[in-house]
C-alpha cells in the first residue's frame, strides 16, 4: 500500500507580536511537536506561502501559517496546494491536511480530533474552509478555555493575551497526545509508514525528558 502523506498546518497570529497568545496555542502546539519528535527547525517558504516549513522528507511536513488568524485560509490553501504538487502523482490521492488551532469551547489543556464539520464560530477555520472549496480536512482543537464574560470585546482581550508559564506548559504537555492521534489516523487510514514512523519516534523518546516546544 502507498504511504500517506500528511500535511498538519497550524493557525495563529504572527510571530513575534503574537507568540504564544492563547490565540496561537496552535502555533505552540506544533512547534512543541516539532521539537518533540525531532523534525527540522522550522523555516520560511516562499513556495509554502511564505510560511514556516518542518519537513523530513518522511510522511510527515509541518507547516505555520504565516498570517492573521482570521484570514489563514488563502494561505493555508497555497500550502497544501503545493504540498501536492511535490508528491509523486499515484501518492497525491491519498494524501491528508490536519489543521490545528485554538478552541474556546476546550477547556485549557485539552484536545479534540475531528473530520470536517461546522467552523462553530471560528473565523480561521472559516476562512480555511471557504479557501479550500468545501474540502473535508482533519482538525485538531487545543483547548484555551473561556474568559467568564460572552462579550465579544472581552473575549478578543482574552484569546490575545500571552499565556502564563503554567498555560503554556498545559498546552505543550498535549503534544503526546497529538502523537497518539497521529497515529491513530494512521492506524484508521490504513498508513502503515506514518502509524510505524511515529511509533519508532516514541520508543526512542520516552525515557527522554520532553523538551519544551518554542514557537519558530
Amino acid at each position: 500500500m502507498l504511504p500517506r502523506h500528511i500535511l498538519v498546518a497550524s493557525l495563529g497570529n504572527p510571530s513575534p507580536a503574537y507568540r504564544n497568545t492563547l490565540h496561537s496555542a496552535g502555533h505552540t502546539l506544533l512547534s512543541a511537536l516539532q521539537t518533540y519528535l525531532g523534525s527540522p527547525p522550522f523555516a520560511k517558504s516562499r513556495p509554502h506561502a511564505n510560511g514556516l516549513l518542518s519537513s523530513s522528507n518522511k510522511n510527515l511536513t509541518f507547516w505555520q501559517s504565516p498570517t492573521l488568524m482570521n484570514v489563514s485560509g488563502p494561505a493555508v490553501a497555497t500550502a497544501w496546494k503545493v504540498f501536492l504538487r511535490e508528491l509523486p502523482n499515484e501518492e497525491r490521492p491519498r494524501a491528508k491536511l490536519v489543521v490545528v488551532h485554538d478552541e474556546l469551547e476546550i477547556p485549557l489543556g485539552k484536545i479534540k480530533v475531528k473530520s470536517g464539520g461546522s467552523a462553530k464560530g471560528h473565523n480561521g477555520l472559516k476562512s480555511c474552509v471557504s479557501s479550500l472549496g468545501g474540502m473535508q480536512f482533519m482538525r485538531i482543537g487545543v483547548g484555551i478555555g473561556r474568559p467568564e464574560s460572552r462579550e465579544s470585546r472581552d473575549v478578543a482581550a482574552y484569546v490575545l493575551r500571552k499565556m502564563t508559564a503554567v498555560e503554556l506548559q498545559k498546552v505543550e504537555d498535549v503534544v503526546g497526545e497529538v502523537v497518539d492521534a497521529l497515529v491513530k489516523m494512521g492506524d484508521e487510514l490504513k498508513s502503515r509508514a506514518i502509524a510505524s514512523n511515529l511509533q519508532h519516534i516514541i520508543q526512542a523518546t520516552h525515557t527522554q525528558t520532553r523538551p519544551h516546544g518554542k514557537q519558530a
